[in-house]
């Protein structure tokens, strides 16, 4: 009943928020269900992508999820760089960065905690991961500095911001090469080899299973059950599901203006969390699914992966097609706000703190949504 019920759930939600944005329905209603859609498409999204992860790897199988569930929010993005609105833009980056390494990642420690005592992944590349998410608070951090105590001008300071989106895509591209391809075994997931699984926990039982008495072989065939969907029909649905979200995401940012103005909040609240939390919601809903099935690695990948894709890549991205759309002197910098780089640098402090070692808690969960909360409180508290 309950599978028969998700489905049929999904479709209906979205009926009612595609009609909502095409009969211009009330704002505030178009807002809830839009809304309420997200969170049964995002379901749907994750999955799929678990479904996908089980034929890949959890590697690659994050990595389809972060990018899948970014293209919604590039999405999101060019549509408010096309409206020259490059502050909520920005805004939203922001948001999208400190929501996955705090709130994403956060839930995901927390939910995967409570069900298991300790969850390990590999230690090498939570460090690749750490080193990286330094280098993007590097490349945000130094141009600031340079505008703010030197004085260029605008068309410099845009040339600037070219070069680095450019170093930094490269960089991300270069980072594909060597995660997936040169030192692809070098940062698999312990979780995905029951040898090194047993290595880890110091016994013949996966991560997390040892108090339960049961033996590993049952654990981990239990574990790797074959997905209720085949390996095409899986891909196809992760695609369906990211249009979807697209959609979904669409009409709900076109209901923000609205919403802003009746609750009066600010442009920097709304694009750092309204907008980067729906923008996200994909992540959110399988990275949780994950770790709660004790696949914390896919998680981690989910949630860091996808702060790292953005900064290192959607970001500058979208710098190039600002710069295409509206040449040289009209285009987005790559220079944010000094709130903005301060979340961003204390969201990866802390997030590079508690995954290196490669192995979370619950309690540790806790202290991210802690940060999270933080910041959220400071950004409301802007006007």
């Amino acid at each position: 009943m309950k599978k028969m019920l998700s489905p049929i759930l999904l479709i209906v939600t979205f009926a009612l928020s595609a009609a909502g944005h095409l009969l211009h329905w009330n704002s505030t209603l178009e807002f809830a269900l839009s809304a309420i859609s997200v969170i049964f498409v995002a379901g749907f999204l994750g999955r799929a992508t678990e479904s996908v992860a089980h034929y890949a790897g959890q590697r690659l199988g994050g990595f389809l999820n972060a990018t899948f569930g970014n293209a919604a929010e590039l999405i999101i993005a060019i549509l408010l760089v096309k409206e020259g609105l490059f502050d909520m833009v920005k805004a939203s980056l922001t948001g999208s960065i400190i929501g996955n390494l705090l709130l994403v990642l956060g839930l995901s420690l927390f939910a995967g905690g409570l069900k298991f005592k300790v969850q390990r992944f590999n230690v090498p590349l939570a460090g690749m991961n750490g080193s990286l998410m330094i280098v993007a608070v590097i490349a945000l951090f130094v141009p600031a500095v340079f505008l703010n105590t030197h004085s260029i001008e605008g068309l410099q300071i845009n040339t600037l911001s070219l070069i680095v989106a450019g170093i930094l895509i490269v960089a991300y591209l270069f980072w594909l090469v060597f995660s997936m391809i040169t030192h692809k075994n070098y940062l698999s997931d312990p979780s995905e080899s029951p040898a090194a699984a047993a290595a880890l926990t110091g016994s013949g039982l996966p991560a997390g299973s040892a108090h339960q008495g049961v033996p590993a072989s049952d654990t981990h065939a239990h574990d790797e059950h074959a997905p209720a969907w085949s390996k095409k029909r899986s891909i196809a649905y992760l695609v369906i599901a990211t249009v979807m979200v697209a959609f979904v995401s669409e009409w709900l940012v076109g209901t923000l203006e609205t919403f802003t103005t009746q609750f009066g909040l600010s442009e920097l609240f709304v694009g750092a969390f309204v907008v980067a939390i729906v923008g996200n919601a994909a992540e959110h809903s399988a990275a949780i699914m994950l770790a709660m099935k004790n696949k914390i690695g896919a998680s981690v990948e989910i949630a860091v992966g996808s702060s790292l894709q953005i900064s290192l890549f959607v970001a500058p991205v979208l710098i190039f097609i600002s710069f295409f759309m509206g040449g040289l002197s009209g285009s987005m910098n790559i220079v944010f706000s000094t709130i903005e780089i301060v979340a961003i640098a204390v969201s990866v402090f802390v997030a590079k703190s508690i995954i290196q070692d490669g192995e979370t808690n619950w309690y540790e969960g806790l202290l991210l949504l802690a940060v999270y909360i933080i910041l959220g409180v400071s950004f409301f508290m802007v006007h």
